[in-house]
């Protein structure tokens, strides 16, 4: 049997630890031409029960341990009066629920659990259907089974359903200020060694300390529409003036806040927040699955990450168990991943909506702290 996974993401570079673990073989396709092609982003938390869980059933929790970040569960919530709502410092002895690891470092320990030319880079996806994958350089191969790990805009999802991401009224534009401790260590001491957010007025910042001693700087514009970033008066092709700008929309905020925003540099990334329908499921065939953002996009709540290295690993293991009859491998994958992806949608969506709220940092509160 030959399995193809479409995307070398966190989700599809598990899938294929776990089934070189097992003796089975694969092929990863990535459109991107390198493994250092693209930044892969800021900061992530993996959580005990399920991105950790994954990443011990490949054999790689030690290797995890050693480049998390325990003092990444540190935590300050405000209002935008800067009314400080909670402050949670992690002691040294903490056991490690949800500890930060950059996106990059967590890509890096799966690629280099895997054999050399597993994943072909520079395999762009045109076409996929009927036992063949055509890529845009005019190459094709062909699978038994095609596993689209390829994220939100997923070529492979078509073969199965006909959903598609819609906007959620959330867009963020993130900055970014590095060397912090050197260079603002005011700034530096009062973001702290993990998560900075300030909620209130359909509006957040969040300040996240990175390992490489950056801290990233995300603005949050909820109740939205899609074509903000074209109607908000963002001069996106000028950093400096996108800060000017920026500032302007937080001016009513506490200045810590503001000034914030004043020390990042000219790296300015934006995204219009998009989701798959909540619960998405399809008829289960058995030459093709989803994993990941291409099964079950989810607002950007912590939960996206380590759903894919679960899905990874558990329809890894599930392939392994029927090595002879992958059809019900999937369909076994299948049926937990829709009622678990299903309920961390339905949690991812329901502090969306918190957050969208005028009061949000104190219904945030209430969340983390119920009465």
């Amino acid at each position: 049997m030959t399995i193809a996974i479409v995307g070398a993401g966190l989700g599809g570079l598990a899938l294929a630890r776990v089934l070189h673990l097992n003796g089975i073989d694969a092929v990863v396709h990535e459109r991107e031409a390198s493994r250092d092609a693209r930044g892969q982003g800021g900061t992530l938390d993996i959580h005990a029960g399920t991105g950790q869980r994954a990443l011990r059933e490949a054999g790689l929790i030690d290797r995890f341990h050693e480049l998390a970040r325990g003092e990444g569960q540190d935590m300050r919530l405000l209002e935008p009066d800067g009314t400080l709502l909670l402050q949670e410092d992690t002691p040294d002895d903490a056991p490690l629920e949800r500890p930060e690891i950059d996106r990059a470092d967590l890509r890096g320990l799966l690629l280099d659990s895997l054999p050399d030319g597993m994943v072909r880079w520079g395999h762009a996806v045109e076409s996929a259907g009927d036992g063949l994958l055509h890529f845009t350089d005019g190459t094709r191969t062909t699978y038994d089974l095609l596993v689209g790990a390829d994220g939100a805009r997923s070529r492979i999802r078509p073969l199965l359903t006909d959903a598609r991401p819609t906007h959620t009224g959330h867009n963020i534009v993130q900055l970014r200020i590095p060397d912090i401790d050197r260079t603002h260590p005011d700034l530096a001491a009062m973001v702290g060694r993990g998560t900075y957010w300030v909620l209130g007025d359909g509006r957040s910042l969040a300040a996240q300390r990175n390992s490489d001693g950056c801290v990233r700087v995300g603005l949050g514009f909820y109740n939205s529409p899609e074509d903000w970033f074209e109607t908000s008066g963002i001069p996106f092709d000028a950093p400096a003036a996108v800060r000017v700008r920026l500032i302007e929309l937080f001016a009513d905020w506490d200045p810590r806040f503001t000034a914030l925003i004043a020390a990042c540099d000219d790296t300015v990334l934006r995204w219009a927040i998009g989701t798959l329908p909540i619960g998405l499921t399809w008829p289960s065939r058995p030459d093709v699955t989803l994993l990941g953002d291409a099964a079950h996009l989810m607002p950007p709540m912590g939960e996206g990450a380590n759903m894919a290295l679960l899905d990874g690993v558990l329809l890894g293991l599930a392939l392994a168990a029927h090595p002879d009859d992958f059809p019900a491998a999937v369909e076994e994958y299948e049926r937990e991943m829709f009622e678990r992806a299903g309920a961390a949608g339905r949690l991812c969506t329901r502090v969306q909506e918190l957050l969208s709220k005028p009061d949000a940092g104190r219904r945030m509160l209430a969340f983390f702290q119920p009465a």
